[in-house]
């Protein structure tokens, strides 16, 4: 049975995928969480490009494969089951001969499902990151079908520019979206208990919860309101999307940026305030 180091604490959760686990997470250290998924993640709305994109890719289009996520990963063979299973042996053996470049460590682990590993494990889960390891081997890059598999629909500029830059040919897919999930109502609710003292944390997993917050809240609003609570990032991500904002992040994992060595990061900061 975990320590109850949590009890007394209530702590605000937008996560969705993972919701549950989250919450579980925190309420086995006692503390009382307050779930507010601010996102939902949804297959793309039109499956006919990310079916093109899969069927070029498993007849040999690209030499290589950016992964920003694991759920990108999951979405394409969940689209391929759901429309064109015959694909999966094809999609699956190149996948196997690529070389396969992996944003952090959620898409090394959605690979290792598949019983494969990176080729190149980028530490830094940012796109910065990515651009930094791949500068100094810019060279192999020339001449190459990079796929780039994207985080939701972002398109993801400075990467491509930078694959372009590199006189390497480019190919995106968007498995998946997010779209608003709790009613802006609820949104608003919870910031007005924020403001009031009532949430004693906050701990975000992803961009887009950031995002929405602040275009339901007005960005000057949830910056205040942030002030009197504690504010908690997954990685270096999420916490600069916070930081954008003028939202300052007080705890963060060091390394390992999965929900419980966040779990893990909240605990010792509450319990030390």
């Amino acid at each position: 049975m975990e320590t109850q180091t949590l009890t007394g604490r209530t702590i605000a959760v937008p996560e969705t995928r993972e919701l549950d686990i989250f919450a579980a997470l925190l309420e086995r250290r006692g503390a009382r969480v307050v779930r507010c998924p601010l996102v939902a993640i949804r297959d793309a709305a039109d499956p006919l490009p990310v079916l093109n994109f899969i069927r070029r890719f498993a007849e040999g289009a690209c030499d290589d494969l950016i992964l920003l996520t694991g759920e990108g990963l999951r979405r394409l063979l969940s689209c391929i089951e759901q429309h064109e299973p015959e694909l999966r042996p094809a999609f699956l053996t190149h996948l196997a001969r690529v070389r396969k470049i992996t944003r952090g460590p959620k898409p090394a682990r959605a690979l290792r499902e598949l019983g494969l590993k990176p080729d190149l494990a980028v530490e830094v889960p940012t796109t910065a990151g990515i651009i930094a390891e791949l500068a100094p081997i810019a060279f192999t890059l020339e001449g190459r079908s990079v796929g780039v598999q994207l985080y939701g629909s972002e398109p993801n500029l400075p990467l491509i520019e930078f694959l372009h830059g590199c006189g390497a040919g480019v190919i995106t897919v968007a498995p998946y979206s997010y779209a608003d999930s709790t009613e802006s109502s609820a949104v608003l609710a919870l910031l007005e208990r924020i403001e009031a003292g009532a949430i004693d944390a906050m701990a975000f997993t992803s961009t887009p919860q950031v995002r929405r917050l602040v275009a339901v809240g007005g960005a000057a609003r949830v910056a205040q309101a942030l002030q009197r609570t504690h504010v908690a990032a997954v990685g270096p991500v999420v916490a600069h999307a916070l930081e954008v904002h003028g939202i300052r992040v007080q705890s963060m994992p060091a390394e390992s940026f999965f929900l419980k060595p966040l779990t893990n990061a909240l605990e010792a900061a509450l319990t030390r305030a």
